[in-house]
């Protein structure tokens, strides 16, 4: 990745952050987006309040459920098909709506739904993918907050096969957004870990498009 650290405005909203160049694609991390303080209180209100459930897919022609806890909110009319199952949303939650569109001021970005995963442990995951779903529209943009342990995130390129895997590390508190044709051009995960890791919550913030 080529980085370039930026120094954005000292606000709540506009902490330093770090602009990742990929083929086709950006980055922008945000390492400290919310304080520490903040970021526990979170995670602590969350886990308890999401109503969380183990979806079941279709994968390779079989059900079967997948390796964390999920759950999906948002707008009224607002559906989400993921490996075969469809996701339909509940009433924005006060904190996920308040992420929101405290996330949306960064950048001028608009929001409808947030898909939340809980990894219990490491041996939770989500396997390589990319958020490219033709409700989410041409070059979605995707914002990512992490609560909870640090956990690996990693990308390799779709078409380029020589390329390596990039990797970053995901603390709490921390914001991830994905813009340009990234989801187009690259896969992602968070693959599993021997690790002792604490549970990580992730709220990904996505535009879902009628289609």
């Amino acid at each position: 990745m080529d980085k370039s650290s930026t120094n954005s405005q000292a606000s709540l909203f506009k902490p330093e952050y770090e602009h990742m160049l990929l083929d086709k694609g950006e980055l922008r991390y945000y390492e400290a987006w919310l304080s520490q303080d903040e970021a526990q209180q979170l995670f602590i209100n969350l886990r308890q309040s999401i109503e969380w459930e183990q979806s079941v897919i279709n994968m390779y022609g079989r059900a079967v459920k997948i390796p964390r806890l999920n759950a999906w909110y948002g707008d009224d009319n607002c559906p989400y098909r993921y490996s075969g199952h469809q996701f339909f949303a509940k009433p924005w939650l006060t904190e996920l709506l308040t992420i929101k569109q405290r996330i949306e001021s960064v950048g001028s970005l608009t929001f409808n739904s947030v898909l939340a995963n809980c990894y219990r442990s490491g041996q939770d995951s989500v396997a390589w993918h990319s958020d490219d779903e033709p409700e989410l529209g041409k070059n979605p943009v995707v914002a990512c907050l992490s609560l909870g342990a640090e956990r690996q995130f990693q990308l390799r390129h779709r078409y380029q096969k020589q390329l390596p895997v990039q990797k970053l590390t995901l603390k709490t508190g921390s914001l991830l957004i994905m813009s340009g044709a990234i989801q187009h051009y690259w896969h992602h995960q968070v693959p599993k870990t021997a690790k002792k890791v604490g549970e990580r919550l992730s709220l990904t913030y996505r535009q879902v498009k009628s289609i």
